[in-house]
């Protein structure tokens, strides 16, 4: 059997914290933000933790990052 490949685009968007969690960005932080207010603006700015719901599939496409 083949090593798996990692698969690129996931490797760009997703890391591993280390204890293993999968670090993510928000999404809505790039254009239209003048009807967003500073505080959601602000938020947006940082990562947030994956829910656990989603880490074995992210987990799986990004195998040996």
């Amino acid at each position: 059997m083949p090593k798996m490949k990692t698969k690129r685009a996931a490797a760009k968007r997703f890391k591993k914290t280390g204890t293993g969690k999968i670090k993510r960005n928000h999404a809505f932080h790039s254009h239209l933000l003048e009807g967003k207010t500073m505080k959601r603006k602000r938020k947006l700015r940082k990562s947030a933790i994956m829910h656990k719901g989603d880490v074995k599939r992210i987990k799986q496409l990004i195998a040996y990052k």
